[in-house]
């Protein structure tokens, strides 16, 4: 295993907002660790949650941010397949999302999602929300090893 391990993995597809999350972990020291995978396909070819024997090259991640509008296999559907498995039900995951339907906030609770932030379309409060996302779950926050 590598030194550095992963702390956050982000699942994003819009290279905007992938720019955006960075930016802000970056303001705070926080991205020198992060992950990113465009897909809910490639997430779970990550971390591949049903493989009990499988641990990511630089172990798994102190953090799922997720969205769920997602290519090929949305974020709902990632959710539930690692918070339905022994190996990644204990990864902290914040759903990360425009979504503001209320079907898909009690779905993602209702799945096991650890929080639910719909992305602020101010630029400054997506900053301030991603800061302050980072700073608890990757600083504050104790998880099992």
């Amino acid at each position: 295993m590598n030194a550095e391990p992963t702390e956050i993995l982000l699942v994003e597809d819009n290279p905007d907002d992938v720019e955006l999350t960075l930016r802000a972990l970056r303001a705070h020291n926080l991205t020198n660790r992060v992950k990113v995978v465009p897909d809910g396909v490639e997430a779970l070819a990550y971390l591949r949650p049903d493989d009990m024997d499988h641990v990511p090259g630089d172990g798994f991640p102190r953090l799922v941010l997720l969205d769920l509008k997602l290519p090929r296999m949305g974020g709902l559907e990632v959710l539930k397949r690692l918070k339905t498995s022994e190996r990644t039900r204990t990864i902290p995951v914040v759903v990360l999302t425009s979504s503001r339907e209320e079907s898909d906030l009690v779905e993602s609770y209702r799945l096991g999602a650890n929080s639910y932030i719909v992305k602020p379309v101010d630029f400054e409060q997506f900053m301030n929300a991603v800061r302050e996302l980072g700073l608890y779950w990757v600083l504050l926050n104790t998880v099992p090893t």
